[in-house]
């Protein structure tokens, strides 16, 4: 593809480079999507929806930092791991199937959306985004994990991938961590309270839906209780070396023993999901 000038370039109808509505591949274009027998399609849908929809969110959030790193080399890495994740929802939201990932993505409503309460949380400082990047990273590792043995080989080989992401933003996580804990005594405060923030929703990450303990059953899913001691053993590792005490705090609870994987949210998730589907939904179909 060659153009005789910069505007030719950004002008050509259907470029593919261009997102939303321009032609942008199926990520599974080639791949065998038949479903594992024995498990049912509509579990199967759901179980790819909340891994998809942790990643999209939290991308999101993650997005949100652009121009606002404290350090150039800071604002490159964030945008690299939401850039990591918001891939890692494209192709769970496509193997999820019934829809396009971006009907997925820009058409649902709130309570359509399955992701935990943890990622939805409005940006905060700098010292909660790492909280929260080092929470999520070490348990969704523990997950992937365990997912590449999945007897679904698309789920499998989307686990795989994602591992050699994750290990690298966990370690981002865990080293700021480690430098704001162990440096100076207002930015250990700032850590303690970053992890005040956000541990009253790490609880929620370890309780199984009926959808995954189906698919733990037909041997596709994880059951996420299995992670929990090896998060919290990652975590005891990190603070350790921080010199931070372990985070300790009530879990926020649910509405009626509901919360995030069954579409029950907190106040921040409505404006989320306002911004991030405005543009496809105020002009959808359109293309550019």
């Amino acid at each position: 593809m060659s153009f005789d000038n910069a505007y030719e370039s950004i002008t050509e109808d259907n470029d593919s480079r261009w997102a939303f509505g321009t032609g942008f591949a199926d990520p599974l274009e080639g791949v065998d999507t038949s479903h594992p027998s024995g498990v049912d399609s509509a579990d199967l849908e759901a179980y790819c929806l909340m891994l998809g929809d942790d990643a999209l969110v939290l991308s999101h959030r993650l997005q949100e930092w652009s121009t606002n790193a404290p350090e150039l080399e800071d604002e490159v890495a964030i945008a690299n791991i939401a850039l990591d994740l918001l891939g890692q929802a494209r192709l769970l939201l496509t193997r999820a199937g019934a829809r396009s990932e971006d009907e997925y993505a820009f058409f649902r409503a709130e309570h359509e959306f399955r992701n935990v309460r943890l990622t939805e949380l409005p940006r905060g400082d700098f010292a909660e985004l790492t909280a929260r990047l080092f929470v999520f990273t070490t348990w969704r590792l523990a997950i992937l994990r365990r997912l590449t043995g999945s007897r679904d080989p698309v789920l499998a080989a989307i686990a795989e991938k994602g591992v050699k992401e994750v290990t690298y933003h966990r370690d981002y996580a865990a080293r700021w961590v480690v430098r704001l804990g162990d440096g100076t005594a207002y930015s250990r405060d700032r850590m303690l309270e970053g992890f005040a923030v956000v541990w009253p929703y790490v609880g929620e990450l370890f309780v199984p839906s009926d959808v995954e303990e189906r698919l733990v059953s037909a041997g596709v899913g994880v059951d996420p209780a299995s992670t929990e001691e090896e998060f919290r053993q990652v975590v005891a590792e990190v603070c350790a070396e921080a010199r931070i005490p372990v985070p300790d705090a009530a879990a926020i609870p649910g509405v009626a023993g509901r919360a995030g994987r069954h579409g029950v949210h907190t106040e921040a998730m409505g404006y989320l999901l306002a911004e991030l589907q405005s543009v496809a939904r105020t002009h959808p179909e359109a293309s550019w």
